[in-house]
């Protein structure tokens, strides 16, 4: 255990940051995101746009499945509801770039609702079946209305900020991490309010936070509404980033991706989904350099899909078995390590 920690008040005891070699870290942090634009190549800008955009999705199921422990499969749903009203409003309304996001991200919150419903009565399994069924409603939705464009789906004009065309990766780069930074630093302050921490009671025992007076209905659909919104506003995002829309942008596979992520990363833990969710990222740019240092490595590219998908299985399976905590519990340890060094744990 470590010494001079000790907290004197509440407030103190609730900070974000119990340490002044935390807010260091972050500054350092921050100043590497800053710079990181200038250093790096297009490529790593393309991989860096997609992990704010795949944090900021991941944070909001984390808020439902780590912190309310409710099981969601249909995260790709939501995001797929928020890039479609991203594309609608910029195609037909021209209306502003932010108030696109917002728009994406209050749309997804309402189907979050709406699915979110069933959550008084089922849970586990059951619950996730409920959400899978919705994902596929969502799909079909997607595929057979002619305002979603249908199979063809929508293109999406480039976002507008202040006259500027925000078409190129390093352009994007500076919304999308500033929007993800503050989804994260909201997520994190909503575990030290009232509300998140009937989350964690709920997660815990749902029948004795109920006891407690916690209306469970009433929060499991907040629950729900805040970890939609965040999908709308990341599937906003995506629109954005990717220039098109159709039904087969959001399949079931992402919405295990999402799952894979929090569970790889440790689940309850804002750590664990970013620590998650750049993992999982790298796992398919991992295969493809394997691929194509194999000989012939591009005939094995129609495999890639299908291998990644086994991948994704095996590292939730190896995770919940040898380390179900996640990559945060791994951080931890390796913090303690220092903290304690040079003495033994």
């Amino acid at each position: 255990m470590r010494i001079g920690t000790y907290k004197e008040t509440y407030t103190a005891d609730a900070a974000l940051f119990d340490s002044s070699t935390q807010k260091i870290w972050l500054t350092v942090g921050l100043a590497l995101l800053v710079l990181f634009p200038f250093m790096a190549s297009e490529y790593w800008m393309y991989l860096a746009c997609l992990v704010g955009i795949n944090v900021a999705s991941a944070t909001g199921l984390n808020i439902l499945t780590g912190y309310t422990g409710l099981v969601s499969m249909g995260q790709a749903a939501f995001m797929g509801m928020g890039a479609y009203t991203v594309a609608i409003a910029e195609q037909h309304w021209g209306t502003p770039f932010l108030l696109n996001l917002f728009l994406g991200g209050v749309v997804a919150m309402l189907g979050g609702l709406v699915v979110g419903i069933p959550s008084l009565r089922v849970k586990g399994l059951y619950l996730a079946i409920a959400t899978i069924a919705a994902s596929f409603i969502a799909h079909f939705i997607f595929a057979n209305s002619t305002i979603t464009g249908g199979t063809r789906g929508l293109n999406v004009p480039p976002a507008q900020v202040a006259g500027v065309a925000l078409d190129t990766s390093f352009k994007l780069y500076w919304v999308i991490m500033p929007i993800m930074l503050l989804m994260l630093l909201g997520a994190a302050n909503l575990f030290r309010t009232r509300i998140g921490r009937a989350f964690i009671a709920i997660r815990d025992r749902d029948i004795s936070a109920e006891v407690l007076g916690i209306p469970l209905l009433q929060y499991k659909l907040l629950s729900f509404g805040l970890s939609s919104f965040y999908a709308g506003v990341a599937g906003g995002l995506w629109a954005y980033f990717f220039r098109v829309v159709t039904p087969e942008s959001f399949p079931l596979l992402m919405s295990i991706f999402f799952l894979a992520a929090i569970i790889v990363g440790g689940m309850g833990s804002i750590l664990g989904g970013i620590l998650g969710t750049v993992f999982m990222t790298m796992v398919p740019e991992v295969l493809k350099l394997i691929f194509d240092l194999l000989p012939n490595g591009s005939e094995f590219t129609a495999f890639l899909s299908p291998v990644r998908t086994i991948v994704f299985g095996v590292l939730i399976i190896g995770f919940l078995v040898f380390e179900p905590h996640g990559l945060a519990e791994v951080w931890r340890r390796i913090r303690r390590f220092f903290h304690l060094w040079p003495f033994r744990n």
